[in-house]
């Protein structure tokens, strides 16, 4: 579109700049827009004293994502000149550039203002809403929609009900669902979503099975489920399906199983998913599909194949080095990130995200003064101002190091209160360096932030054990128990033959639990020869009071000996032939026994172990880890 055309016009009248301003907006030409902008600020036309043309931009720059020129046009605007489009052009733009909170305070002014609320603004606010996960604002949203006799328009319903589904309100989705007259695919499609992640596949499936009709968007939804729930061979077969019915994977869905394979740990499906991306796109495939794939294969395990993909790929935007750096932490290689850092300066300026993964590289990789560095040069050098991740992954690295004093003294001195995850940290490492009354300090601000969290409360029950306080330990443990507050169960799970198998510490449900524990115990026998002792001094049992006898000592051991960890590795030597690597994915963070555990299982049994925790990836092989030295 060039906007040279308009000098074909005699005279600059609105009415004549308006239709090409719309268009402008329609396509997102916000280059454009600008330059029809600037000519009529140069023709003379005043915009202040023609609100037609002053919605007319606003409306441009809001669709186009120039939020802050947005918000300056809407406030140009005199009260009594604004109207509904106004006010629902500034908070659609809120909504789409993830800024919900200024999304609802339009809406409240929008309120003050005594503006006409149509469906727009409704399905605004509930948008708003379900990013939040603000059940109360949207319930009361619901009250005035229903008042308001906007209950019968389907777009309006939709917003609604995925507010609900976001929130886990599952019933009141089902019930606006139930209500609706008129119900699309989107209708549809928003409830496969709510249901597939609150109640699971199997009722996911039956509301998939009952669509009238179905587009791309519902069978990606419904083979993500399968992918991201460990059923890849129903997502498979799902996906042949999908395919039958004349549909294929674009880049949106070829980006979302690829996310699913990553919160998985399903490398098989992601290798599928490679290969069936260079088949029908080819080589030169979008920077979002190879930013999804790299990350896929470092969160799987396979970091060495991420950074092929990484280089092979013709052009890397600061998202894509950013996940390739964060994978490259998550598997302890900091001093490859901090190289690879000095490569990515010369092509993309870094982002905030950017220094949390080499942050986080330089603590886990225990390099001080590098981190220490990275640090100082976020505001100096980069013009970024520390966040709370920043900050976080400071007081991390300092007391992995074992400099907590340093680490207080960085949290006392932040300009934000510190998080859960600031103090977490810190609480992690006194465990690590045996500081128990600053723990104990740590846990008390903790608390108040979270009460019912069970983490921190057990980190520090460890702690009195190992320091010799069994009855300090088992009082903590009995509170957790008095208020009804449960300890978040650790779950282990392994891909073999397209399928998930979980375990939990103890568990006896799996099909092969005899052939299980009688490799385990093949296993432990194994490892005691090889010199494993177990750990048992943060193993703590309630009911003991501190009085420690053989039977207790046995008990304790046998707690450790079936921990989730150790049972998927059995599973896994006896699924898979001898010398295949072992892929282990963990919901909470490794403990220390069985840490040292699989050292020595790695060497004793020739394989490859890699364990994904919640915190990073942990490789042994050979009687080793790569991340002993600063774990």
């Amino acid at each position: 579109m060039k906007w040279p055309i308009l000098r074909a016009f005699p005279s600059f009248s609105p009415r004549y700049l308006r239709p090409f301003l719309r268009l402008c907006a329609q396509r997102s030409a916000l280059a454009t827009g600008k330059k029809l902008h600037a000519l009529i600020l140069t023709t003379g036309l005043s915009i202040p004293h023609n609100s037609f043309l002053l919605n007319t931009l606003l409306h441009l720059y809001a669709s186009c994502g120039d939020i802050a020129y947005a918000q300056k046009l809407f406030d140009d605007i005199p009260h009594t000149s604004k109207d509904v489009a106004d006010w629902t052009s500034l908070m659609s733009s809120f909504s789409r550039q993830n800024r919900p909170r200024d999304a609802l305070l339009l809406f409240a002014q929008m309120l003050e203002n005594m503006a006409e609320i149509d469906d727009v603004a409704m399905v605004c606010l509930f948008s708003a809403c379900a990013w939040l996960q603000d059940v109360g604002v949207g319930s009361q949203g619901h009250g005035r929609l229903v008042k308001m006799g906007l209950e019968g328009r389907v777009k309006v319903c939709n917003a609604l009900m995925d507010m609900y589904g976001k929130s886990g309100m599952v019933g009141d989705m089902r019930r606006v669902f139930g209500e609706m007259e008129e119900k699309n695919v989107v209708s549809w499609t928003v409830v496969l979503d709510g249901v597939l992640k609150w109640e699971g596949v199997s009722n996911g499936r039956e509301v998939f099975d009952d669509m009238p009709c179905r587009n791309e968007v519902a069978w990606t939804i419904m083979i993500v489920g399968y992918v991201g729930n460990g059923f890849s061979k129903e997502g498979f077969l799902l996906l042949s399906q999908m395919f039958h019915c004349g549909f294929k994977l674009n880049y949106i869905t070829l980006c979302s199983l690829l996310s699913a394979c990553a919160q998985s740990g399903d490398v098989v499906m992601g290798r599928w998913v490679h290969v069936y991306g260079l088949k029908m796109i080819g080589t030169e495939m979008d920077i979002m599909v190879e930013t999804a794939m790299l990350d896929m294969y470092a969160k799987c395990g396979k970091v060495d194949t991420a950074i092929k993909v990484f280089e092979c790929m013709p052009r890397r935007n600061v998202v894509a080095w950013n996940a390739m750096l964060s994978g490259l932490a998550m598997h302890g290689r900091g001093r490859v990130v901090v190289e690879m850092f000095q490569r990515m300066i010369k092509e993309v300026r870094p982002d905030y995200l950017t220094f949390i993964a080499v942050l986080s590289a330089c603590s886990h990789s225990g390099m001080i003064d590098q981190g220490s560095y990275y640090f100082d040069s976020l505001q100096s050098v980069y013009g970024i101002t520390p966040k709370i991740d920043h900050y976080a992954c400071m007081v991390d690295l300092l007391g992995r190091a074992g400099r907590l004093e340093e680490a207080e003294t960085l949290i006392n001195q932040m300009p934000i209160p510190p998080n859960e995850v600031v103090l977490g940290s810190l609480l992690g490492s006194c465990n690590s360096h045996g500081k128990l009354q600053l723990a104990e300090n740590i846990l008390q601000k903790l608390i108040r932030m979270d009460p019912h969290n069970t983490e921190y409360h057990i980190l520090l029950s460890n702690m009195y054990a190992l320091a010799g306080k069994p009855d300090k330990a088992n009082a903590l443990r009995r509170v957790l128990k008095t208020k009804g507050i449960r300890k978040i169960p650790g779950m282990s799970s392994i891909h073999v033959d397209g399928q998930l198998h979980q375990f939990s510490a103890g568990d006896k449900s799996h099909p092969e639990t005899q052939e299980i524990y009688i490799m385990l115990e093949d296993m432990i026998r194994r490892l005691r020869l090889a010199g494993y002792v177990p750990n048992l001094a943060a193993q703590v049992f309630p009911g003991s009071d501190g009085v420690e006898d053989a039977g207790v000592s046995l008990e304790k051991e046998q707690a450790l000996f079936s921990h989730s960890e150790k049972l998927a590795i059995c599973f896994g030597l006896l699924s898979t032939k001898p010398g295949q690597p072992l892929y282990i994915f963990k919901n909470l963070r490794i403990c220390h026994d069985c840490h040292a555990a699989i050292k020595i299982v790695s060497k004793i049994y020739d394989r490859e172990i890699v364990v994904r925790d919640r915190n990073r990836f942990h490789c042994f092989k050979e009687g080793s880890c790569s991340c002993c030295d600063f774990w």
